[in-house]
This record gives C-alpha cells, sequence and structure tokens, in this order.
C-alpha cells in the first residue's frame, strides 16, 4: 500500500470508532468536519432524518469571494468556514451540536473551524 492510501485507511477507522459513539439528533446535530489538501468542509447533520441542517465549505461563492483567489487550505479559510456553518445553523435553529472531527487530529485548521464555531455561538 501507497503511503497516502495507509493514512486514509488509518483516518477512515479512526472515523469509524468515533462515529460508533457519535450521533446527531433533532436536539443535538452533529457537526461534522471534513478537510482535504486544498479546501474544508463543515455540515450539521441531524442523523435520525439523514437530513443535512446547515453547511459551509471553502468552495462557497460566498467564501470564494471571501478569500479571492487564496488557498481554502489554511486557518484562516477554516475560520471563515467555522463563522459561516456556525451562522447558517442558528439561522435554521440549531444552538447546541456535537463535534466530529471526522477522523482527523483536532489540531490546526480542524481546531481552529471548531473554534470559530463556538465563538459564534455554537455550543459543543
Amino acid at each position: 500500500m501507497a503511503r497516502t492510501d495507509r493514512e486514509r485507511e488509518l483516518r477512515t477507522r479512526r472515523h469509524r470508532r468515533v462515529r460508533r459513539k457519535v450521533a446527531g439528533t433533532p436536539a443535538r446535530p452533529r457537526l461534522a468536519v471534513n478537510r482535504s489538501l486544498r479546501h474544508i468542509t463543515a455540515q450539521v447533520i441531524d442523523d435520525t432524518s439523514g437530513h443535512t441542517l446547515a453547511s459551509a465549505s471553502t468552495v462557497d461563492k460566498e467564501l470564494r469571494d471571501a478569500l479571492s483567489g487564496k488557498s481554502g487550505g489554511n486557518v484562516s479559510a477554516a475560520e471563515a468556514v467555522g463563522r459561516l456553518v456556525a451562522a447558517r445553523a442558528k439561522a435554521a435553529g440549531v444552538s447546541r451540536v456535537v463535534f466530529d472531527r471526522g477522523g482527523f487530529a483536532y489540531h490546526g485548521r480542524v481546531a481552529a473551524l471548531a473554534d470559530a464555531a463556538r465563538h459564534e455561538g455554537l455550543e459543543f
């Protein structure tokens, strides 16, 4: 296995392990984070109904204009996504979530997104 394949497999294992315990309910949906080298995405998901209540990503037109050609794969972009997903979640009537880091380390961009969402008023 190539190194990247092995890393992907290990991240998937970590994510499955976390998902056994973390589930979004109507009262507390799941804030799921996914990051790639170039982008970061966050979704607020109600797992009981299988619906996404709010989402934000560095590929959203709103954020692409704000980033103005800069990379979506840095900490400042992750903070912008965190602020936007929190605002959209609040607009959808969600104030409390459970955080799903997606098997990624709670560090760097993932932590920046979480801190920005907390700063905007999401509780987790």
